[in-house]
């Protein structure tokens, strides 16, 4: 098979896989700093806001939420108002709608390395192979990751910067606007962008003096950048001060009885700037030791190995083998100036790829939390650089297996069973039984990701269903809430579904309740939870590697299983 059948073939992969859909679940972020602040707005579902969405604390732009998953939603909302789709709003396309829309972005990756490969003297399909290969764009690229957006605009910027046509003549740098407003939006979106974008801007204000003969003609093009950055820069504070103060979660509701006179009175009397507060806050190393504080050499050593295995240890070695040279270089340098007759070492390669690969990543080094995607936009300089001179062929075996690996692991193992369980209780609080009686359900989550509330699609109005995340609790906290639902005899026709992983199913046997039904969903890796290692080599061992729903049962009802539904690979 030639690379652009196997290239056709991936790409066909990554769109089947995102509609089938993916189980694994990432982070938390992928679905609270987009799809469920949307829910809650546009479809009017119950959904948990992220203190980053609250009008008391912007720290989230809202323009991209709004052109990415508002669109979506508005799409699938208008299609079910038309009768076009009586059903279209469902756990299903709340999901997939969303990342589909990501997943055609991710494209823009494709079409980044297709541009740059010639002017970097990479081989163009092998180049979109071990990038289409990658598990980083299956899975992280599909996700509706405020990262994967900041990926996404590195690599539309490098290509607004690349001085050089396919054919390696010099092209005339006309992107200066676009250059401006794709760096204010990167900004906008995750101002830790600037790191990113400080070496293709650099890249290309050196390209633009040294084409530039008239000094004249330089300022006008950073007067265009300026200009442009500036007035994108005015589009994403008024629609953030405007959804923060008129349509924010405080005023949603009461802002509808106000005249136009009072919500432009409301806009002036303050300004948001949502990038500002993002930095004032994680610039606080007492904040960021809120969400975990990691040893600053965590990017270089661990991170940046889980997500490009090899490609990240051929790429140090070819910074320190460069790094070397060019101290060589230094060194004879200096001894020319004494009268040595040695010659300057000139480095193979593509430094200015390492630079783009290595100057970001040192940049995310200096703060104390560090996270694996937050280097997923690293994918294109690396992809770029280990297909120049064919470096990563004869390490091709062991980037297959990696990435298999990677799919599988964070595709469809890592809290695999917590979306599935979304989709079943969905069903279930809307089955024709619950819609007939005035049935409460009750939801406890306990050692999973927080659930977005909003694919179990109830709406703000419905009040009997309720939903409890106790994240981490601790052993005497869980048994002490399951005892209080279970001996709470003011509702009738209550039920109450615990949903915990099967690593700790031993510990709320210890509670001292009964449930009535069990549903086991497969698989479910909890990194939090880790499944013993003993047990995985038993006949128990899918009760290690799975989601439970059990059924609170009362009145000392005995365990009755009635069932189990899986879902397997």
């Amino acid at each position: 098979m030639g690379a652009r059948e196997l290239w056709a073939l991936l790409a066909a992969l990554r769109a089947g896989w995102c509609l089938l859909p993916q189980a694994g679940y990432l982070h938390p972020d992928e679905f609270f700093q987009s799809p469920e602040v949307m829910a809650g707005d546009i479809l009017n579902l119950q959904v948990y806001y992220p203190w980053e969405f609250l009008s008391s604390s912007p720290c989230r732009t809202v323009v991209f939420p709004l052109m990415t998953s508002g669109i979506t939603y508005w799409v699938i909302k208008s299609l079910q108002q038309l009768d076009i789709c009586s059903s279209c709003i469902n756990s299903y396309t709340l999901l997939v709608s969303p990342r589909l829309l990501f997943t055609i972005f991710s494209f823009i990756l494709d079409y980044s390395v297709y541009r740059l490969a010639p002017s970097w003297e990479a081989d163009r399909w092998k180049a979109l192979v071990l990038l289409a290969g990658s598990y980083v764009t299956l899975v992280f690229y599909t996700r509706t990751f405020t990262n994967t957006l900041e990926g996404l605009l590195f690599a539309l910027l490098m290509v607004l910067v690349s001085s050089r046509k396919p054919n390696s003549s010099l092209a005339e740098p006309t992107h200066s606007p676009l250059i401006g407003i794709v760096t204010t939006a990167g900004f906008f979106n995750r101002p830790t962008f600037l790191a990113f974008a400080l070496m293709p801007l650099l890249y290309w204000a050196g390209f633009i003096v040294d084409s530039q003969r008239s000094i004249k003609t330089v300022i006008n093009h950073f007067l265009k950048l300026v200009l442009c950055a500036c007035f994108t820069a005015v589009v994403f504070i008024t629609a953030d001060t405007f959804y923060f103060t008129a349509m924010g979660l405080d005023n949603l509701y009461g802002i509808k009885n106000n005249s136009l006179f009072d919500v432009i009175g409301q806009l002036n009397e303050k300004i948001i700037v949502t990038p500002f507060n993002f930095l004032s806050y994680n610039l606080n190393p007492h904040n960021l030791a809120l969400h975990g504080s990691h040893p600053r050499v965590t990017h270089f050593t661990v991170n940046g190995m889980m997500l490009f295995g090899i490609l990240h240890v051929l790429a140090i070695g070819a910074g320190c083998k460069m790094l070397k040279q060019y101290i060589c270089q230094l060194i004879r340098v200096k001894s020319c100036y004494h009268g040595s007759s040695g010659h300057l070492v000139h480095s193979k390669g593509k430094p200015t790829l390492l630079l783009f690969y290595f100057v970001p990543l040192a940049f995310l080094s200096l703060f104390s939390h560090q996270e694996p995607r937050f280097l997923i936009p690293l994918i294109l300089p690396l992809v770029l650089f280990s297909t120049s001179q064919n470096r990563a062929m004869k390490w091709k075996y062991v980037i297959v297996i990696f990435n298999m690996l990677g799919a599988l692991l964070f595709g469809c193992l890592h809290q695999g069973g917590l979306i599935p369980c979304l989709f079943h209780l969905e069903q279930l609080v809307h089955s024709p039984e619950s819609s007939s009686h005035s049935r409460h359900y009750t939801l406890l989550f306990a050692h999973t990701y927080m659930p977005p509330r909003s694919l179990l699609n109830i709406k703000k109005r419905d009040t009997h269903i309720e939903v409890i995340d106790m994240a981490g609790s601790e052993e005497e906290t869980l048994c002490q809430i399951v005892q209080q639902r279970a001996n709470d005899f003011t509702c009738n026709d209550c039920h109450v579904f615990v949903v915990i992983p099967g690593t700790i199913r031993a510990t709320i046997t210890k509670c001292g309740v009964s449930f009535l039904n069990e549903t086991l969903i497969f698989p479910h890796l909890s990194m939090e939870d880790p499944p013993h290692i003993p047990f995985l080599l038993s006949r128990n061992w899918r009760s290690q590697l799975g989601l439970y729903i059990l059924q609170l049962g009362r009145n000392q009802q005995s365990l009755q299983i009635s069932g189990k539904q899986g879902f397997s690979l």
